[in-house]
């Protein structure tokens, strides 16, 4: 009896269990698309990743949390005042 070996496909954080040669396929599916990927062989195992335009479609929506710092002079200011506007943000630490 031959042994149904199987192949782990961890796609969108998600663990999925097919047989060795569908496993394959859709790994070199989605290296087709422009995913990268990772196979092992030995541990029968892909992960494959999200493509370079879903990242940056994502980094392009982001917005960062509002906060209030003060300035030199201790005049306090919080990023939503500024929204819309490009800054330059100089921190440092001491340590």
């Amino acid at each position: 009896m031959t042994e149904n070996r199987r192949f782990t496909v961890i796609d969108d954080g998600r663990a999925t269990e097919l047989d060795e040669a569908e496993g394959t396929a859709h790994a070199k599916r989605a290296e087709t698309s422009g995913r990268p990927v990772a196979v092992d062989r030995d541990e029968r195992a892909a992960y494959l990743g999200v493509s370079a335009a879903e990242r940056a479609k994502a980094l392009a929506s982001l917005e960062a949390p509002d906060f209030r710092l003060p300035d030199l002079d201790g005049r306090r200011h919080s990023l939503s005042q500024h929204r819309g506007k490009k800054i330059l943000l100089v921190a440092y630490a001491s340590w």
